[in-house]
């Protein structure tokens, strides 16, 4: 039952920005708006990217999926 918040999650930003349109027909966004959604696009993209590449495994290290031990969860066999 968690996609029902994170689809609600989703589709909020779309709602308020109808919502929006549906109160002020006759009013476009402004510039400072659109330009600062932009940078908020940029640096999102950038962030996940940046995080992307700082957690990967380096290509000579095998992959060695977390398992139990003793009741315990182990990760990267140790």
């Amino acid at each position: 039952m968690p996609w029902v918040a994170e689809l609600f999650l989703f589709l909020l930003p779309f709602g308020a920005f109808a919502l929006w349109r549906k109160l002020n027909p006759d009013t476009e966004p402004s510039r400072i708006f659109l330009i600062l959604a932009a940078i908020g696009i940029v640096l999102a993209a950038a962030g996940a990217a940046w995080y992307g590449l700082n957690r990967r495994l380096d290509g000579d290290v095998p992959y060695e999926p977390a398992h139990l031990r003793n009741g315990e969860i182990v990760r990267d066999g140790g």
